[in-house]
């Protein structure tokens, strides 16, 4: 996402409040505080999610989405939308963001996204490059490659994305030189011609939570170590049950590797909450550098752990 002013601040008509964040950073508790300010001046938001893994029906307490109590205080969408065997890419969930987003515009409510995937986020602003499905031939030689012998070969074949990566980022490496063999034209010159986002048709009002990181460390550590009391083991049971792929992001979200392998016997109860804790630490840690790196400077940064929402969506509220 570009780190220049969103483009979206001149359009009025259409506002969208964007509350994004870290992992346990209180997305979610400041969203149902917006909403509460809202309702107290007569009108009403809608809490849209923008995560991930709270997309899947499969996983509500690994993915700490809302409780039904949250969900009792203002009406939320795109949580448990999609079933664990099918995967949720980026433009899959934009697509559906931006019909819920036009939708609550259409009936005069106040969409409030929340969430912490800066690819979802990226992609529904700014839309995603029309790259055509890559040739199965090309994918297939490329993904087969020793990655000294990619990197050389994408340094001849399109040296400017070249020199954007580290040698040893093998997905990335692999990505660019199959979308220029199979299309002729370089990833960067399709991101160029990216479509479908709705930057320029809202009225953005954006925070951005940055606290204390080891606050938010601590959080991950007494989150975790609670979901694995409150169901969580159980969730996992299931997705298991299922006989899934583990290449399902669903899968892989963090917690069910980590108690799949103590449900296995792989694990102890007391290592399977220490390395579920510290992948979400890590995912933590990920997410700060991204927001900190790829936000709009327009969009408010806010670093104290207590935010007054009234006053810091003051804009909001003018509208």
């Amino acid at each position: 996402m570009s780190t220049k002013k969103s483009p979206s601040s001149t359009a009025d008509a259409r506002p969208l409040a964007l509350i994004a964040g870290p992992t346990a950073s209180g997305k979610s508790a400041n969203a149902l505080d917006l909403a509460k300010e809202l309702e107290k001046s007569g009108r009403t938001g809608v809490i849209i999610n923008a995560d991930s893994m709270q997309v899947y029906a499969d996983i509500p307490i690994l993915s700490a989405a809302p409780s039904a109590e949250e969900r009792d205080v203002c009406e939320h969408r795109l949580y448990g939308t999609w079933d664990g065997a099918e995967a949720c890419s980026a433009a899959d969930w934009a697509a559906r963001a931006k019909a819920e987003i036009e939708d609550c515009h259409a009936s005069g409510l106040v969409p409030i996204l929340v969430g912490g995937t800066g690819m979802y986020l990226k992609v529904l602003l700014e839309g995603i490059a029309p790259i055509p499905e890559i040739e199965p031939e090309v994918r297939e030689v490329v993904r087969a490659m020793e990655k000294q012998v990619a990197y050389a070969a994408l340094q001849i074949e399109d040296p400017v994305r070249a020199a954007e990566l580290e040698p040893g980022d093998t997905q990335r490496i692999a990505r660019a030189l199959e979308v220029k063999r199979s299309t002729g034209v370089t990833l960067g010159d399709w991101q160029q011609a990216k479509t479908g986002g709705l930057g320029d048709e809202v009225s953005l009002h954006a925070i951005v939570m940055m606290p204390e990181r080891q606050w938010v460390y601590d959080r991950c550590d007494v989150r975790f170590a609670a979901m694995v009391d409150s169901g969580a083991v159980e969730e996992v049971e299931a997705l298991l049950a299922r006989d899934l792929s583990p290449d399902l992001p669903v899968m892989r979200a963090i917690g069910v590797p980590e108690i799949a392998a103590m449900i296995r016997g792989e694990a102890t109860k007391e290592e399977a909450i220490e390395a579920g804790a510290r992948s979400t630490r890590q995912y933590a840690k990920r997410q700060f550098t991204w927001l900190r790196n790829q936000c709009p400077e327009d969009w408010n940064r806010v670093e104290s752990q207590n935010i007054d929402t009234k006053s810091i969506f003051a804009g909001l509220f003018q509208t």
